[in-house]
């Protein structure tokens, strides 16, 4: 079994007034490439107050992948590029933001009117160097039609969100080699996970406690780091309901140089993009309603 490299307890921030856990990066991590940041967090919406003074309003990225994954609730995504998608409970938004794209994260038209709130976790994964400044795209698939994996006992159910594995390929294109799933278990459930050597492995818990085999318990919100070894299998029990992440991919193994919603190579490219954001080359994104 891959053993645990470290575990880490997901923390409190502040993210403009919207209280968020984040297991990455901290102090001590700064990434676990190719992955940069996670962020899990409820955000409340009040009832009776117009969609667009509530979520997040239009922010702009480059060079890099943001990941929504919506646990519970609903997601009003648009962006510079014309794209508009409601994402909902179980499903996942995947925008790689290339060389620009601004974009916006409200709730629905429907929990604007009546209140309610939105349970996700959002993951920033690098780009190499050569996709940096391709073309920016939005990626979507309905629930129903993601491809899941199925343990022998039947309890566990990994939805096949990037990459390949066990003979099925995600419909989601990736900038690098990735295996990322979407476990949801019932109690008394087991399942392992067979990993490429070559991949750099972490496990983030969402809700309920799980095992790893060679290891013991993990409480929920923890990220849990595996060692990038010659070991190939991780054993993942549960005693109760749970859900968890498994994140997945072959390390890009180049600078990275971080300003904000920007992942470049260089502190000049950087400064590329914040012209560039300002000149208006991100493209502009007009919320009407």
């Amino acid at each position: 079994m891959k053993k645990v490299k470290r575990i880490i307890p997901a923390f409190d921030i502040d993210m403009g007034g919207i209280i968020l856990q984040q297991a990455l990066p901290t102090n001590n991590v700064d990434q676990v490439d190719p992955f940069l940041l996670l962020h899990h967090g409820r955000i409340e919406f009040q009832k009776g107050v117009p969609a667009l003074h509530q979520g997040v309003g239009p922010h702009p990225h480059r060079g890099f992948t943001p990941v929504t994954f919506v646990i519970d609730g609903e997601i009003d995504h648009r962006d510079s590029r014309g794209n508009r998608q409601l994402a909902k409970t179980g499903e996942v938004q995947w925008i790689h933001s290339g060389s620009g794209i601004i974009h916006s994260e409200r709730p629905s038209a429907e929990m604007a009117a009546f209140g309610g709130s939105t349970e996700i976790v959002q993951l920033w994964i690098n780009s190499p160097s050569k996709n940096k400044m391709k073309e920016s795209s939005y990626q979507y698939t309905p629930k129903e039609e993601m491809k899941t994996i199925t343990s022998n006992d039947g309890k566990m159910f990994s939805k096949l969100i990037a990459g390949n594995y066990d003979g099925l390929t995600s419909q989601i294109k990736t900038e690098s080699e990735l295996l990322i799933l979407w476990n949801i278990a019932e109690g008394g459930s087991a399942q392992t996970f067979k990993i490429p050597k070559e991949y750099q492995t972490s496990i983030y818990t969402i809700k309920g406690e799980i095992r790893v085999g060679g290891h013991g318990i993990v409480d929920p919100q923890s990220l849990i780091i595996f060692e990038q070894d010659t070991e190939e299998q991780i054993e993942i029990t549960v005693n109760s309901d749970a859900q968890f992440l498994l994140l997945s991919g072959v390390p890009i193994n180049e600078k990275v140089s971080q300003y904000g919603p920007y992942v470049m190579n260089s502190q000049t490219e950087i400064m590329e993009a914040l012209r560039d954001y300002q000149k208006g080359k991100m493209g502009i994104l007009i919320e009407e309603v």
